[in-house]
């Protein structure tokens, strides 16, 4: 069938689609709703005989119609039908129309080869899903697996049965019996919402309805799917566990920023290989996963261990195929797990930062691994996230809704990397993940509180030296002590020097770094400290210390200090805390009085560290 023919179909049938659930929701649900809410029970029941048949052929066709088009929703009309009829009602309309509606797929794909745009962009997602089932079981099963995970719409599922030549009679079968637990949860939520209209039933009794039935329809598809069909794929990122947690992610994720995706250069690439991407944002996780939607096996992701130590967490982790990572400390473990998960033929995924932007300029790579990837002949993969940190930066609680664009850039391939040294892929790493957000706009931002919580990065007034003096308010960094101020552009830019947030936060380091000889920092801070399973061993109150002899921290328990040679940074989350790890426990330290003061101490760090590399001759950051 010519594309055109095609485009045709499926307009006609989007139009068809809309104009019969405009009629449902006008002239059936709306005055529904309106007798229910005056409790009239009667009126309501009137209204239902009085439309007969044609409201039943609505919610029909309308069923029917969302499955040739894909991309419209059935929960709509699923959740409308229970709200409208009698639950039984509600599943056998619901039910005929997925028959109806698979029914005109087949015809359309056996007959004249249909082909569905939408459904071409679901199919290589059913394919990773097909190839991480270990045993073989045959379509009919394929489909059953895929109308009760919440991740290919149904009409995509039926155009993928009809492709695959099912006997009509055994495809209806798996279709009408294999959507029903979706159809049962929409129609039990519209008869949840029908008991809240109709008999004063208070609305967080509704919500919790809701959300209960969600997590027991979850919890039971989980078991099923853990036991029938990816048993044997524990371990690996092929686990139900990861599939779960990206398809929340998505949903969490999805409406919040404008992700423009270019896969091309792994789409078709063979694995196992590793993917090294620069580290912006805390949704960078949610964007390589994008990336990866249509690569040929699902990644691994190396990630912070702390983040995975909770137990439950830790469990779920390492039936995912996560690979956890101690922060700036040796952890021999990790490149174990690397190599392991790449003989399952997998790829792995590394931000070699290992923490945050803070400005929206790449941090140094302190992990020089060059050698490591060596051993491991395999390709590297380069992976460039643009936009996101503008979008969420480390130092800001709201979220910007703009363009993100993730890249699959550069595949630096085995033989490559073989007649390279060490220096030289190091090199070469450095300068293909290096970026600066504010050098590389991929979009404007129009938002009114630009500036707000900038202060706890930008802490020092660069035009008169003053310590913790700036303040963010709208899109203004101004400075109480010489009043002083820088605005933001669309651009996120400022209207005169020095321009960037990045080369603002340079000027910062440029004072701390003529100051250092003088350097003395002490505060008092409370104290957790977490064992490596991720439990807290104790709290307590205490002191840091920080000299150009290293960091120290003394308290009524304990005393120690850790030279520059072994402390390669100090990670910190903004206005909070800062960390770092002693004989294997994890301390967090919270200031007790201007937290702002931990980007103070995470920088001079940095600076101390930037300063021992170029004494031991190692090359300068660009930073």
């Amino acid at each position: 069938m010519k594309k055109s023919t095609q485009r045709i179909i499926i307009a006609a049938s989007v139009l068809i689609t809309v104009a019969l659930f405009a009629l449902f929701l006008s002239d059936i649900l709306v005055p529904f709703i309106r007798l229910e809410i005056k409790n009239d029970v009667d009126g309501a029941q009137a209204l239902l005989r009085s439309k007969g048949i044609l409201g039943v052929l609505t919610v029909i066709l309308v069923e029917a119609l969302q499955e040739v088009v894909i991309f419209i929703p059935a929960e709509f009309i699923q959740i409308s039908a229970g709200l409208s009829y009698p639950f039984y009602i509600a599943l056998i309309l619901c039910d005929i129309g997925a028959c109806l509606g698979a029914t005109i797929i087949y015809v359309l794909v056996t007959m004249f080869r249909f082909s569905s745009g939408s459904f071409e962009k679901n199919e290589r997602k059913i394919e990773k899903i097909s190839a991480g089932i270990k045993k073989e079981r045959g379509t009919q099963m394929l489909l059953y697996l895929l109308f009760i995970m919440p991740l290919i719409p149904f009409g995509a599922i039926c155009y993928y049965g009809s492709y695959r030549k099912m006997k009509y009679g055994r495809y209806l079968f798996t279709v009408a019996t294999g959507v029903i637990p979706s159809i049962v949860t929409s129609n039990l939520m519209g008869l949840a919402a029908r008991y809240f209209i109709s008999n004063d039933l208070p609305l967080w009794l509704l919500i919790l309805i809701i959300v209960l039935l969600a997590v027991v329809l979850l919890a039971i598809l989980a078991l099923f799917l853990n036991k029938v069909f990816f048993r044997g794929n524990e371990g690996t990122p092929d686990s139900m566990y990861l599939n779960v947690f990206f398809s929340v992610l998505h949903r969490l994720c999805r409406r919040r920023q404008r992700l423009h995706v270019d896969d091309t250069l792994i789409q078709d690439h063979p694995a196992p290989y590793i993917a090294l991407s620069n580290h912006g944002s805390f949704f960078d996780m949610y964007c390589t996963d994008r990336l990866f939607q249509n690569a040929k096996a699902s990644p691994s992701y190396v990630v912070n261990r702390h983040f995975v130590s909770h137990p439950l967490i830790r469990k779920a982790a390492a039936k995912s195929g996560v690979i956890p990572k101690k922060l700036f400390c040796p952890d021999l473990s990790t490149p174990v797990h690397i190599m392991r998960m790449l003989k399952k033929g997998y790829p792995v995924i590394i931000f070699p930062e290992a923490r945050l932007s803070v400005d929206g300029r790449s941090y140094p790579i302190l992990d020089r691994s060059a050698a490591f990837y060596r051993r491991l002949r395999t390709d590297l993969v380069i992976i460039k996230i643009r936009g996101s940190y503008f979008a969420k930066p480390k130092w800001r609680k709201r979220y910007f809704r703009s363009d993100v664009y993730v890249s699959a850039e550069r595949m630096i391939t085995k033989e490559e990397i073989a007649a390279m040294t060490d220096d030289e892929l190091n090199r070469l790493i450095d300068e293909a993940l290096a970026l600066d957000a504010s050098l590389d706009p991929v979009g404007t931002y129009p938002q009114k509180d630009k500036a707000k919580g900038l202060e706890n990065i930008l802490y020092r007034c660069i035009d008169c030296g003053a310590l913790y003096t700036t303040k963010g308010v709208g899109s203004v960094l101004t400075c109480s002590a010489c009043g002083k101020t820088h605005r933001l552009n669309e651009r996120y830019l400022f209207d005169e020097e020095p321009f960037s947030i990045g080369a603002y936060y340079q000027r910062i380091k440029d004072l701390e770094k003529a100051e250092l000889k003088d350097l003395h920092l002490e505060t008092d801070v409370k104290t957790a400290i977490f064992r490596d399973t991720g439990k807290y061993k104790t709290k307590e109150t205490g002191r840091c210390i920080l000299t150009p002899e290293g960091f120290s921290y003394r308290s009524a328990r304990e005393s120690f200090t850790v030279g520059f040679d072994m402390l390669p940074a100090l990670p910190f989350s903004v206005n909070a805390e800062f960390e770092t790890y002693h004989n294997g426990d994890l301390y967090y330290f919270y200031p007790t009085e201007n937290r702002r003061q931990v980007v103070r101490w995470a920088l001079i760090v940095d600076i101390i560290k930037e300063l021992r590399d170029e004494e031991n001759g190692e090359t300068k950051d660009a930073r």
